[in-house]
């Protein structure tokens, strides 16, 4: 669950729905720059499919009582968040096993760091699906496969700058996190380092470097969820009771 708070409500959106932006984006990447494009159909799917592991679970979004707001994906605790992981790239692969290579290159980045049992235990599993998968292929590339998650990784980030912050945010309100922009991979082979993302208006994102075949038009399902509503019922009846909203998106050259 991706979480943005207001002053008296909670803008809720489930990990499935912010995939299937990051997925209508990267879908528009240009074919001239396109890099392995017989794998481009195992690359889409698994943008679209990189938090599936999350669906059943953000049904029924937790309450963190220390901070008084929903769970969201950056606190949610990390042992039971590895069993979501695990669950999603192993159903995957069962479809597509160059797409749960992709979709588990993006979660061991998040435990590098972390000493603990579960985590290292994590990272030996995903390195031991890694060598069985590769050794599975007929013909693995890892410059292509290393631009193939960038393109997962920016479509997350973009995706991701669409949630988190509020449809028309200005300089002054967006997010901390992108106050300095996006950072490009090299492995991208566009030669440049930074994007700038901007709201325009209250429906369109503007951006100062697209790598893309035209605008694209895309939609973000959220529920908002009064705080009044959460206190008098809790947050389960709550989010359950809360009707799916639709909010249009178009991303666009701002050149």
């Amino acid at each position: 669950m991706i979480i943005r708070e207001r002053e008296n409500d909670f803008v809720m959106i489930e990990q499935k729905n912010h995939a299937q932006f990051a997925g209508d984006v990267i879908a528009q990447w240009k074919t001239t720059l396109f890099q392995g494009e017989e794998l481009r159909k195992s690359v889409d799917y698994a943008i679209r499919m990189h938090d599936y592991g999350w669906e059943y679970l953000d049904k029924s979004p937790f309450w963190n009582d220390k901070k008084q707001v929903p769970y969201s994906l950056f606190d949610f605790p990390k042992a039971p968040k590895i069993i979501f992981y695990t669950y999603g790239i192993d159903e995957v692969e069962k479809i597509d096993a160059y797409a749960a290579l992709l979709c588990s290159r993006h979660y061991i980045q998040f435990f590098l760091k972390d000493s603990s049992k579960e985590s290292q235990l994590f990272l030996k599993q995903e390195e031991e699906r890694k060598n069985r998968i590769i050794a599975a292929l007929d013909h693995f590339d890892k410059r292509i496969f290393d631009f193939h998650y960038a393109l997962l990784a920016l479509g997350d980030t973009l995706s991701v700058y669409a949630c988190v912050n509020e449809p028309g945010a200005t300089k002054e309100t967006i997010h901390p996190f992108f106050k300095k922009g996006l950072s490009l991979s090299e492995k991208l082979g566009l030669n440049e380092t930074n994007m700038q993302p901007s709201w325009i208006d209250e429906e369109t994102i503007a951006l100062d470097i697209f790598p893309f075949e035209g605008s694209i038009n895309s939609r973000m399902i959220q529920k908002v969820v009064s705080k009044a509503t959460i206190m008098e019922k809790g947050l389960l009846d709550s989010y359950n009771e809360a009707e799916y909203e639709e909010v249009q998106i178009s991303v666009k050259s701002s050149m």
